[in-house]
């Protein structure tokens, strides 16, 4: 082998006198000089990791200790009563005086700890959340939501802390100001307290990043919480939380809502200011991130909203629309027509999915609405050519480049490896399997991305014709709002790396950019799971036979519907949720 490599030297370098035992020393000289580099690049690595976790450690201790010096200082502290309270109900107990904003927040604080001793939910508690506390009790004004503790996203700014989204390259990055929302939720006279786990770098809908573990659902801990909110969805279900702040770009708050029981609202990308939150790709504008509360009840988030939309958000970000939320609309009791549909054509959910929006769809006629059958258009091209081009426009390499010099997370490893392969073999292997297996060809196709200017143009002109199409869809039916499905029920943990695909139900309102909610309404059944076992899909090919595995073993786990609303409608979409919630209650009180 000496020898080989000698005369390759010669042939190279043919008219140069050459040492090539000293060009041979130097060449292994440098692979062993970035075999070290490598090493080292690691170990950094590794000891950011470690540094991080040992923080957010120190952090739970300091709260643990707090809230132990609590309990001693004021005894007999009614935990219970005040963690079963509802959102309003609190609120009103606080503006009144009969609890104090300390015992609410102390008593919050002990159940988060307990909560993220199982399911792994927090990312970091916020000490700045006594300041907050002294802060209010200043100040004689009490805003929409004063001394209610809310937990915020990992990835919403706050000032003085790190906005990670699970990766190490946002390790060092210390948020110089609170983000817009942070800021009006303080002056509302809310204390934010906790920042919650995110799945690395958000694009998932499992909790889990190299950084801060896995999160776990607290329903069933063989579960997943959903994401890319999932903190807060385990953290809000577990009763850590009476309210949560999420993102969602394609099922981010919806998802977790599902797997956990909880009510989200994903509300129109620009309802609420965005200034002030991180993505670890920006600029992705043709389908928009939207900020949007999760708590355990409509009205909790239609208080949230309420508070959320005033003069202090419009003055502080004037890109946000001057709407006041409207009280009138949410509060309407006029009977509604609804759309309506089971299945997407592209993804059919499980049984007790679709049997959730037959039920609905037969308590809301009884009720006194009217119910039309809606059929959303072209859903295969939706999720391949609109969604999926749009975040691997450029064949997944910005995403690819937040790993560089990171660990990727198993759940995430499949989906890097996908993005790796070259374009030429995409196309290829897309070619091949079309027969086969149709859907996965589209979906490499489009990992694809694009190759022109040009063609990114015409992209975005193709997102602007489709919600025109919807929207006249939508206009001919002269519909109020739409009831359809949402994936669900919570997935086994390991499965959502698998189907990536699986989140057409939730993705299409991302492409539209239209305010949409869950709500539970029942939970699954022995019948619902013999059900499944007849599961087919629409292909009944590997990703039919992989979301069957996925939701197995799930009797008594939530079962959610999703409602939706055109543009800016928000309280109509939010009073659809109510009333969802209200004859899905009256169905289960005895």
């Amino acid at each position: 082998m000496h020898m080989m490599i000698q005369q390759q030297l010669r042939e190279l370098l043919p008219d140069r006198k050459v040492d090539t035992s000293a060009a041979l020393a130097l060449l292994g000289g440098s692979v062993a000089a970035l075999g070290v580099w490598k090493w080292l690049g690691r170990k950094m690595v590794h000891k950011k990791m470690e540094e991080a976790r040992r923080t957010r450690d120190e952090g739970l201790k300091k709260m643990a200790k707090a809230v132990q010096q609590f309990r001693e200082q004021v005894p007999g502290v009614q935990r219970e009563t005040i963690l079963s309270l509802p959102l309003l109900e609190l609120t009103g107990r606080l503006q009144e005086g009969s609890l104090s904003p300390r015992t609410v927040l102390y008593t919050y604080l002990e159940k988060a700890l307990e909560v993220t001793q199982q399911t792994n939910c927090l990312r970091h508690f916020i000490p700045e959340c006594e300041e907050q506390l002294q802060e209010i009790e200043r100040h004689k004004e009490k805003g929409q939501l004063y001394g209610i503790p809310v937990s915020i996203k990992d990835h919403i700014g706050h000032k003085g802390h790190l906005a990670t989204c699970g990766l190490v390259q946002c390790l060092d990055t210390v948020m110089e100001e609170d983000s817009v929302l942070v800021k009006v939720l303080k002056r509302q006279g809310a204390i934010p307290f906790a920042m919650t786990n995110v799945p690395q770098s958000l694009f998932s809908y499992e909790c889990s990043n190299p950084i801060f573990g896995q999160t776990l659902n607290p329903l069933n801990p063989q579960k997943s919480p959903g994401g890319s909110s999932g903190g807060e969805g385990a953290l809000i279900a577990g009763g850590g939380s009476v309210l949560g702040i999420g993102s969602d770009m394609g099922g981010s708050i919806r998802l977790p809502s599902s797997f956990c029981g909880l009510c989200g609202l994903k509300p129109t990308a620009q309802r609420l200011s965005l200034s002030g939150v991180t993505g670890p790709i920006d600029g992705v504008l043709a389908v928009p991130c939207a900020l949007g509360p999760m708590a355990r009840d409509v009205d909790s988030l239609a208080l949230c909203m309420k508070a959320l939309l005033c003069q202090e958000m419009f003055q502080l970000d004037p890109t946000v629309p001057p709407i006041p939320f409207n009280e009138q609309v949410y509060s309407s009791s006029t009977p509604l027509r609804v759309g309506y549909y089971d299945t997407d054509g592209y993804f059919p959910l499980p049984p007790c999915m679709r049997r959730a929006v037959r039920e609905t769809r037969c308590a809301l006629q009884a009720a006194g609405h009217q119910l039309v059958l809606f059929s959303p258009p072209r859903i295969p091209y939706v999720m391949t050519e609109l969604f999926f081009k749009t975040f691997f426009a450029d064949g997944g390499r910005s995403w690819l480049d937040v790993f560089t010099g990171d660990i990727v997370d198993p759940t995430l490893r499949p989906q890097v490896n996908t993005c790796k392969i070259p374009r030429l073999v995409k196309k290829m292997l897309a070619l091949l399997l079309k027969p086969l297996f149709p859907r996965l060809a589209d979906y490499l196709t489009a990992l694809a991305g694009m190759r022109s200017v040009k063609e990114m143009w015409n992209h975005h002109h193709q997102i602007q014709e489709y919600r025109s199409q919807f929207i006249t869809q939508w206009k001919e039916l002269q519909l109020d709002v739409v009831l359809c499905p949402v994936l669900g029920p919570a997935f086994n943990t390991g499965y959502p790396r698998k189907l990536l695909t699986a989140i057409s139900s939730t993705m299409l309102y991302n492409v539209l950019n239209f305010p949409a909610g869950v709500v539970p309404v029942s939970t699954v059944t022995e019948a619902d799971e013999e059900e499944l076992k007849l599961y087919k899909g629409c292909c009944d090919d590997p990703w039919d036979r992989t979301l069957k595995q996925a939701v197995s073993g799930a009797v008594g786990m939530p079962v959610a519907v999703q409602c939706v609303a055109l543009p800016w409608q928000e309280e109509l979409c939010l009073r659809f949720m109510k009333e969802v919630e209200t004859l899905s209650r009256d169905k289960r009180v005895p």
